[in-house]
């Protein structure tokens, strides 16, 4: 196989999609993301293709995507490291120098930790006014509170400026209160036990605040509260009204403020359909062209 360095076209999603060790259907949850881990690893056979694909006669550029596409975050770092103590190379600094365009974008995120790719996606989400609700609102509502922090002070070390700072001055009205909220990170955990008065009064709250210039109940109670409570509330919330929360959502909202309620939503009641989504209007506007976007989707959603 033969993969072109230039400007990723439409054809090289479904090629580098075909390398991909997807995840199947009949794995337990909890122990997948998008990609699974490639059981027979050989950190010092792939270490060994890798190199001789960047210093062999041209660059062998499908046997970099097959060995970066078809394996875990957590073994890319271990190759990486034992690239660097086998050659006194850096592996991302010799790919870079033999790739380009969007290939070597992809192969960049690829091979970045977890908590330095989230900030790099955080940080160009909320510089691009078109995608600060979609990215950052995944980012944020999806990453266990460990990663989110090491996210968070990836982003803080390596563009000198707080993430929530960002935020504020990026965005604003329920957008920007949604962001940083979830970027405090404060979300109950669940104690085993429903509180069935406290979710009768969020619905109540929810309710009431229909109407009124004023969201703070929205986003308290959706960035707060456990999705194992808050499930509990969406059902009471449409016993109570005849619809479900998102209806209310459309009604009441406008805007991104009504794009990151929405998908908030979603993340709270079922996060792997969620992501499943995204991935499908992804590859969906890969067709179109936008593979780097798609592939980029592919990423973030790899660890989950």
């Amino acid at each position: 196989m033969s993969v072109s360095s230039r400007e990723m076209g439409p054809s090289l999603t479904p090629e580098i999609l075909s390398h991909l060790g997807l995840a199947n259907k009949t794995a337990a949850w909890g122990t997948l993301g998008t990609l699974r881990t490639f059981l027979s690893f050989s950190v010092d056979k792939d270490v060994q293709r890798l190199l001789k694909a960047i210093t062999g006669q041209g660059v062998d550029h499908g046997a970099i995507v097959d060995v970066l596409t078809n394996r875990s975050r957590e073994q890319r770092q271990l190759i990486s490291r034992a690239f660097q103590e086998r050659t006194q190379q850096d592996l991302l600094k010799s790919l870079q120098a033999a790739l380009s365009g969007n290939l070597e974008k992809i192969v960049v995120a690829l091979l970045q930790p977890a908590a330095q790719f989230d900030a790099q996606e955080l940080r160009t989400a909320l510089k691009a006014s078109d995608s600060a609700e979609d990215v950052t609102m995944e980012i944020l509502a999806t990453r266990t509170p460990p990663r989110l922090q090491e996210c968070l002070a990836a982003y803080g070390h390596h563009f000198q400026v707080e993430a929530e700072d960002d935020i504020k001055s990026k965005t604003s009205g329920i957008l920007r209160d949604l962001l940083l909220a979830l970027a405090k990170g404060g979300r109950e955990s669940y104690s085993g036990i429903i509180d069935y008065n406290l979710a009768e009064q969020d619905v109540q709250a929810l309710r009431q605040d229909e109407g009124r210039s004023t969201q703070g109940p929205w986003v308290l109670i959706l960035t707060q509260r456990n999705p194992k409570h808050l499930t509990r509330v969406f059902e009471q919330y449409q016993r109570r009204t005849g619809q479900e929360l998102e209806e209310a959502v459309r009604t009441r909202f406008r805007g991104d403020a009504r794009a990151a309620l929405l998908s908030l939503a979603s993340v709270i009641r079922n996060t792997p359909l969620y992501f499943a989504d995204k991935l499908h209007r992804a590859l969906q506007d890969a067709v179109t062209g936008d593979c780097r976007s798609a592939l980029l989707a592919l990423c973030r959603a790899e660890d989950i």
